[in-house]
């Protein structure tokens, strides 16, 4: 068995592993009932997934030109992957959307608005979005 071959056989096996690790990120993202759930669903198992698809495709590809792009790739999904979770969680949480009484520790529940109010005080020292600064009418270019 040559060198090429066991290349081969390990690009395979890689690809297939990727390929199986985003089937069931997307069959969880589908099955898991809250929105905490299926962010974990869509990241974990999917970056890995993703990563193992990009070594197999190295493996069997090997040029430097395709190199290149798949190492972009992998970087850019894992720099992307987490931040888009975190915004995630972070917008269901306080949307509302997460059932709290799940949760085992809740650091940001001492930073949530009272119950009844949907948004924290505001301290007057800007406008709210369509509000009229005091004193005088909306101005922009041309007017």
């Amino acid at each position: 068995m040559s060198v090429g071959t066991v290349v081969d056989w390990l690009a395979a096996v890689a690809l297939v592993s990727g390929a199986l690790l985003s089937l069931a990120a997307g069959i969880g993202v589908l099955r898991f009932p809250d929105v905490l759930d299926r962010m974990h669903a869509a990241t974990k198992p999917q970056v890995l997934g993703v990563l193992l698809l990009l070594v197999g495709l190295a493996l069997r590809l090997r040029t430097a030109a395709d190199l290149g792009m798949i190492v972009l790739v992998g970087v850019f999904q894992l720099a992307t992957a987490p931040v888009a979770a975190q915004m995630i969680g972070r917008a269901a949480y306080r949307s509302g959307r997460v059932d709290r009484s799940l949760l085992d520790v809740d650091e940001l529940a001492e930073h949530r608005p009272e119950e009844g109010d949907s948004r924290p005080e505001r301290d007057g020292s800007r406008p709210e979005r369509g509000e009229q600064r005091r004193g005088g009418s909306r101005s922009g270019p041309g007017e």
